[in-house]
């Protein structure tokens, strides 16, 4: 069985503030903190976080004493270890607020003291995350409380707590059009072409890669690093040289795979998201997924914006094209199909397996596509304490959830969480075929029924073992408009 641990918490970061403190003299915390708690009120959030990695069983002999290390038995004394969240973008244009869009702070204050005490004073944490091209990181910095931790570990323990935007360039958006760039410093340790060649889950696909288009108007780099057996990723040197990742997904919707989650979340990774295929221009009958069939305004609009995408490559008629998507705007609103944003995107799940694949089968020095099994140690801890329904994943409601979900097999953490939001995993491509793929698997889960559930409620420490049957919503969330009626649970 693979374990997965699910704890739950009041559903609020109600009063908890930077540097998110435990509140609590949790004892293996003295080598680290001392005994003081700093007079900070105690976090639910950060107990969440220490039960489900308890859940987990890491360490489990040592729990409760001062010596309790579970990070250190996934690495040793000494260890890189990367920590990374779901920072892609600093506001939410929807009804909800940008605390169902990020990983709160006080997730990554926890799991980063955790990794302390696992790397001691002779290792390195970072915070390192490519959020989308037009996301201010310096107001990231500050709801996140980034620059409060790093002071806070600096006079606290004397060690450098790191924070690295990945991106190497920001964008400015004016009415949905790119009108600046700005040239980012990017991850100070370079990038790495990682090739799947036919091991990527785009070969054979039946995807054009001419059609590919990726994160930006030129689609000539998407479609020239997928194809003829070459599927490549631009990586970070600083996570694929770590020597533990913990991935820190948001739970929350996603337009072009239903759900984001730990699969999803390694798209901040990338050193240039243009390497991403997106989607593939057109209707399914075209041989496409851009759109579903039968929208005659929908490909009329297709080949305008594949007419467009030359001219806005090189910043041309600007002005033109943003009047053009306001009055699209006006005339049609946001309530339609369009960039693969549905059911039917065949494109965008294989992306996100392919980068897990990619993170999974590499080391410090190469992809390793002759091992057995994963050559690199991942620990997920999903933040669902907030999470977000609808239009996700940058304009979802928020739905207090009050769930801290942790696991060391990605599927087996996104598949608590598909349950807790009440849609069915089989409706899901990028979880499905991860369990029934036969090639570099990134699980070890092949069945729901693989997956041991280790519960722990927000008033007492005992663990509850079952099924993911077990798992109780109060409600089913609110899919993205792409995917309603599509990827529900069905009523029993």
């Amino acid at each position: 069985m693979i374990a997965a641990a699910l704890a739950h918490t009041r559903p609020s970061y109600d009063g908890l503030t930077p540097p998110y403190g435990p509140g609590a003299a949790y004892p293996e915390l003295g080598s680290l903190l001392g005994d003081a708690t700093d007079g900070e009120p105690v976090s639910g959030v950060y107990r969440a976080v220490r039960c489900a990695l308890h859940g987990l069983g890491l360490d489990a002999d040592r729990f409760g004493s001062a010596e309790w290390n579970p990070l250190g038995s996934l690495v040793r004394p000494g260890a890189r270890i990367v920590l990374k969240p779901n920072f892609i973008r600093h506001w939410n244009p929807g009804a909800g607020t940008v605390e169902s869009v990020i990983t709160h702070g006080s997730i990554l204050r926890a799991i980063a003291d955790y990794a302390w005490l696992a790397a001691g004073p002779d290792g390195s944490v970072a915070i390192a995350e490519a959020p989308q091209q037009d996301c201010d990181f310096s107001r990231i910095r500050e709801l996140a409380g980034l620059d409060v931790l790093v002071d806070f570990y600096r006079q606290r323990t004397g060690r450098r707590l790191e924070v690295i935007d990945l991106r190497r360039e920001a964008v400015e958006f004016r009415d949905g059009i790119i009108v600046k760039r700005h040239t980012l410093p990017g991850d100070p340790l370079g990038y790495r072409a990682v090739d799947l060649g036919t091991h990527s889950f785009l070969e054979g696909s039946g995807l054009d890669p001419q059609r590919l288009c990726g994160a930006d108007y030129d689609p000539e780099p998407t479609g020239a690093h997928h194809r003829g057996g070459h599927h490549a990723y631009l990586l970070s040197e600083t996570v694929l040289r770590a020597d533990l990742v913990v991935n820190l997904p948001k739970v929350k919707t996603h337009k072009k795979t239903g759900v984001t989650l730990a699969l999803k979340n390694l798209v901040g990774i990338n050193g240039d998201k243009n390497w991403l295929p997106h989607h593939c221009v057109g209707a399914p009958a075209d041989g496409g997924d851009e759109f579903p069939d039968g929208g005659v305004v929908d490909r009329v609009r297709s080949r305008a914006i594949e007419w467009a995408r030359p001219h806005l490559a090189r910043a041309r008629f600007l002005p033109a094209f943003r009047a053009a998507r306001r009055l699209e705007d006006t005339l049609r609103g946001s309530e339609f199909i369009r960039s693969g944003n549905w059911y039917g995107n065949r494109t965008t799940w294989r992306m996100c397996v392919d980068l897990n694949r990619c993170l999974y089968y590499s080391d410090a020095e190469r992809l390793h596509p002759e091992a057995d099994a994963p050559v690199r140690r991942v620990l997920t801890v999903l933040d669902g304490v907030v999470a977000g329904e609808g239009e996700g994943p940058l304009a979802p409601s928020d739905v207090p959830l009050g769930a801290v979900i942790a696991s060391c097999d990605p599927v087996a953490a996104d598949l608590v969480a598909i349950r807790l939001m009440g849609f069915d995993e089989k409706k899901i491509p990028k979880v499905r075929e991860a369990m029934e793929d036969q090639d570099l698997r990134v699980t070890a889960v092949r069945s729901p029924d693989d997956v041991l559930v280790f519960q722990i409620p927000h008033d007492d420490d005992e663990i509850h073992s079952g099924t993911l049957d077990s798992i109780r919503t109060t409600r089913a969330f609110l899919p993205h408009l792409g995917w309603r009626g599509h990827v529900e649970q069905e009523a029993t």
